[in-house]
């Protein structure tokens, strides 16, 4: 069924579920934890560059053997980016997806 043929009484209980207190929860926790993860994570990002550009004797200094500065902080970049997303699956499992899970359910029963 495409949207054209849809029921106007299912898109009711979808507009009704977007103005559900439940639903509301559910996008301020997303965006609670979505902006300022990324605001750093791209704070983070936006770091490496810099010092990447404009402070070459800093990144360039050697630590071990033929590893530099530089080369920690990229492999950091990768790292970082599992942890990150770890850590949001983990708060997804516990925040997200049982409130998701109820209003789904809502939903399903109402149909």
């Amino acid at each position: 069924m495409t949207t054209i043929d849809r029921d106007p009484a299912d898109n009711a209980d979808v507009l009704g579920a977007h103005t559900s207190p439940e639903f509301i929860r559910l996008r301020h926790r997303l965006r609670a934890f979505a902006f300022p993860v990324t605001g750093l994570g791209l704070a983070w990002y936006l770091l490496y560059v810099v010092l990447g550009d404009y402070a070459h004797g800093f990144m360039s200094i050697r630590v071990i053997g033929a590893v530099n500065i530089g080369l920690l902080f990229g492999l950091a970049q990768f790292v970082s980016t599992f942890a990150i997303t770890g850590v949001y699956l983990r708060y997804a499992a516990c925040r997200l997806d049982p409130l998701a899970d109820r209003i789904r359910a809502d939903l399903e029963a109402g149909a």
